[in-house]
């Protein structure tokens, strides 16, 4: 019985030690393959800089990130309160967005749509009226331009039904698309949501 159990044991540690060594030789592959993928992006970058080429085939934006109009975007995956939003934007060098013109709404409305997974699954965007209310700004400190804006129908509504406070901070994203492209709600800043982040290309 005991010989048995040896046996037993044996085998049952060749075979932990046979799926440790699977997973040990995947996650070197993956770790190569994504050394090799940013080897040759940074190598693509140095050229690209080096011949001062302007084409698409030059990488602009970091990894993770995507391009448009001369800016790169960061879509979260995971929530977070607004102001963290935020912190986690600038670590990146970024900040949440500041959405300037109507050619960049359509571009963030058509991501965020294409990236929601529930209708409540909305985007942190850098507008808030938290210094004082009614008063807009944007992070960058410019005053929200009442001829550019992107409100939902009944927004900013300042529901005070969680907080007297009210709601302060800004979200996007409509699942099933958004007419006229409004898709902004204000919402209470301490709610979890995914975020954008903003910052300038390389060229």
């Amino acid at each position: 019985m005991a010989a048995s159990s040896r046996r037993s044991g044996v085998t049952w540690e060749r075979v932990a030690l046979l799926v440790l060594s699977v997973l040990l030789a995947a996650a070197l592959t993956a770790l190569g393959v994504t050394l090799h993928e940013n080897a040759q992006t940074k190598k693509l970058q140095e050229e690209c800089e080096a011949k001062h080429l302007s084409d698409e085939t030059c990488p602009r934006c970091e990894d993770g990130w995507e391009p448009h109009g001369g800016k790169c975007y960061f879509f979260s995956l995971f929530t977070s309160i607004w102001t963290q939003s935020r912190r986690q934007c600038k670590l990146m060098r970024g900040d949440l967005v500041v959405i300037n013109n109507r050619e960049e709404q359509r571009f963030l409305e058509s991501r965020v749509r294409g990236k929601m997974e529930t209708y409540d699954d909305k985007f942190w965007i850098g507008l808030t009226d938290s210094k004082k209310e009614g008063e807009w700004l944007w992070v960058d400190d410019t005053r929200l331009d009442t001829s550019l804006t992107f409100w939902r129908h009944g927004e900013p509504d300042n529901w005070a039904g969680l907080t007297s406070d009210g709601q302060d901070c800004v979200r996007m994203g409509e699942k099933d698309g958004a007419t006229d492209l409004k898709s902004w709600d204000d919402r209470y800043c301490e709610y979890s949501q995914k975020y954008i982040c903003e910052k300038p290309d390389k060229a």
